[in-house]
């Protein structure tokens, strides 16, 4: 094979031409990375060691040097938002919403955090009106949602069905329980001022919602006591124990007044003690307790505590025992029994709560709706020391 002499030149030449390429390469490198300002790094750096204060100032000083970084502002309105300065991150976003060199999209996605801060500020017709006009674009779903849970803030309960329904739609039955809230709190409102037809139709609605909505029946109860029929109500307070007998103790007062309208309080009593007997429950209890007091008095209320303490031992079944046997007794054992009943109760009253199922938030008074979560019916009237001695 002949060699060329021309090859003996070229050779070099072609080494050469790949050493400068690949310099500047480099060179194109280095400057990109000195274009990217160290605050920029530095404030990344505190974000992920969660130094929240030194990352918000680190990308505020990026933000000086370099306004025109996007995603930068996106990340400081956040930072500000999480922080609750929720005034600066508005002044991040709204800025975002308003420029006119930006994506359409960009825009949008500005216009979402916007509205995320108005809600977390507590302005809600502003947030109302920016999610609206989310409604149909990518940020549907997230806009669709916020706007739902906003409704529940503002009470608006008829806008909060309408926009349950639209999930409803894409999700089958999953909105059921809350739509049916919705109307029972409609209804409720509407009894409150005495408005009886408009309250029917609500529970109407709830019902053809949900057909085992416990707190549809007894709205029900209370709208037909409200027009003078006891027995009807009885029997709408009745269908709880069917539905979910838990719901028992915020019928049972409920229960006892509507006997006693009819002339029928030991009959009411007869009724809440076979519901005990098959619920046991502490605020069942209580309320049978309180009635077996005046009726059959402290003997009676005694032997009622006793039995249940052997089947369902608590310690708020116990301050009732000893309370009853206080009332029997006398001189030094009376002192004892009350004594020993006034420290249980100091107890109880301490760590005696009503738990959400879904977040675990505790609560002193029961509640449809849990105030940490936003669940509804997440709150089973049963107080915590009654799950923690439960098999």
């Amino acid at each position: 094979m002949e060699i060329e002499f021309w090859w003996l030149l070229a050779l070099p030449l072609f080494f050469g031409l790949g050493w400068l390429a690949a310099r500047i390469d480099i060179r194109q490198v280095v400057r990109e990375s000195r274009a990217l300002p160290r605050t920029y790094l530095n404030g990344l750096n505190f974000l992920v060691n969660e130094q929240q204060d030194k990352a918000v100032d680190a990308f505020t000083e990026a933000m000086r040097i370099d306004p025109d970084t996007i995603e930068l502002h996106f990340a400081l309105g956040a930072l500000f938002r999480r922080r609750g300065e929720t005034e600066r991150a508005i002044r991040i976003h709204q800025n975002l919403v308003d420029r006119e060199d930006i994506a359409e999209d960009q825009r949008l996605d500005a216009l979402a955090a916007l509205g995320e801060d108005y809600l977390r500020a507590g302005l809600l017709d502003r947030a109302e009106s920016i999610f609206t006009r989310l409604r149909g674009t990518r940020h549907n779903e997230s806009a669709t949602r916020y706007l739902l849970e906003l409704y529940q803030q503002e009470r608006e309960w008829l806008k909060a069905v309408e926009i349950a329904r639209t999930l409803s739609g894409h999700e089958g039955v999953q909105w059921r329980r809350e739509i049916a809230n919705f109307y029972c709190e409609l209804a409720a409102d509407a009894l409150a001022s005495s408005r009886l037809d408009e309250a029917r139709a609500y529970v109407d609605e709830a019902f053809a919602t949900n057909r085992g909505c416990v707190r549809a029946s007894i709205v029900l109860g209370d709208l037909l006591l409200a027009e003078g029929r006891a027995e009807e109500a009885i029997e709408a307070w009745k269908r709880v124990e069917k539905q979910d007998p838990v719901y028992l103790s915020l019928v049972a007062e409920r229960v006892l007044d509507a006997h006693g309208r009819l002339d029928r309080v030991e009959q009411g009593q007869t009724l809440l003690r076979a519901w005990l007997e098959r619920n046991p429950s502490l605020d069942l209890l209580d309320e049978v307790y309180r009635r077996e007091l005046d009726v059959g008095g402290p003997r009676a209320a005694y032997a009622l505590v006793r039995e249940q303490l052997r089947r369902n031992p608590t310690l708020q079944g116990l301050e009732k025992l000893l309370d009853a046997a206080s009332r029997e007794a006398d001189g030094e054992r009376r002192e004892d029994a009350e004594l020993m009943r006034q420290l249980i109760h100091d107890h109880t009253r301490r760590v005696a709560r009503y738990r959400c199922a879904s977040c675990g938030f505790k609560s002193r008074h029961f509640q449809w709706r849990c105030p940490a979560c936003g669940g509804w019916e997440t709150y089973p009237p049963r107080r915590t020391e009654e799950f923690d001695l439960a098999p």
